[in-house]
């Protein structure tokens, strides 16, 4: 039986709009490019580069993933982590990258993989101040934040009152707000102050606030083919110590320690 031409048209349309947004493994393969958002932060090199020696801890593990998948990689670089979620949603990338933070809210729109590396929020102080160690000690301190991120919301929820924190330093100005004095301690996610630490041996590492987080790779919920594969891949990285060399290559010789302490 010949179908009318208008039914035949809108199933041509229907099998082209499933066409365009199917985006798990198989479709990622036939297509032959893994394509990856992000947004490059000029505090966080250490995650990704677009051009340089070092391609970034998050690149190497994805380029690896590529190259087992026989894939090539696509980068598309945002303007703003809130770009990050849509353009995923909207299938203009398969994979968030670049130090992604897994956290309740994002997990309302997306998935994400497992652990690609610890996250937590720790207490710096630049020397000779002391090594803050406790929240008895912490409460003594001006401490420095960022309003509106998770940074304010771990030291609040520690304890401070608001009064003894300054939550308006810029992201990433913390070592300068504690050198020109505006603060006394500063609270930091533990993989931007350890690159900093090497940077400047007078930044010190202190207690940690909060639970122990994630930062993973962002999926779409519905591409689980792609979220295993994935899972398979990290798994198989940190198996072969390839992960612990990263660590060190990315954040130094005493990283994976401090990243121990920070996960428990």
């Amino acid at each position: 039986m010949r179908l009318p031409t208008v039914v035949v048209a809108a199933l041509a349309v229907l099998a082209a709009a499933t066409h365009v947004v199917a985006s798990d493994l198989p479709d990622i393969q036939k297509r032959g490019s893994l394509r990856v958002l992000v947004v490059i932060d000029a505090h966080r090199p250490e995650f990704f580069a677009l051009e340089g020696a070092k391609p970034g801890f998050d690149r190497e593990i994805l380029e690896g993933f590529a190259k087992v998948q026989g894939l090539t990689m696509e980068v598309t670089s945002l303007a703003s982590y809130d770009d990050l979620i849509p353009a995923l949603l909207d299938h203009r990338g398969d994979v968030i990258a670049a130090g992604y933070r897994d956290s309740e809210t994002r997990r309302k729109s997306i998935t994400f993989t497992d652990e690609v590396f610890p996250n937590r929020y720790v207490i710096i102080t630049i020397k000779p101040h002391r090594v803050i160690q406790t929240l008895e000690e912490l409460r003594k301190e001006r401490v420095g934040a960022t309003r509106g991120t998770a940074t304010a919301e771990a030291v609040l929820a520690a304890g401070l009152s608001p009064e003894s924190v300054d939550d308006g330093i810029p992201i990433g100005n913390y070592v300068e707000a504690l050198h020109s004095g505006r603060v006394t301690a500063a609270v930091w996610s533990v993989e931007r102050a350890l690159p900093a630490q090497r940077e400047d041996p007078s930044l010190q590492l202190g207690m940690y606030v909060g639970k122990p987080g994630s930062l993973a790779f962002g999926l779409r919920k519905e591409d689980t083919q792609l979220q295993a594969a994935l899972n398979d891949h990290i798994a198989r990285v940190r198996k072969s110590g390839a992960w612990s060399r990263m660590v060190v290559k990315y954040f130094g010789e005493n990283a994976l320690s401090i990243l121990q302490q920070a996960s428990h």
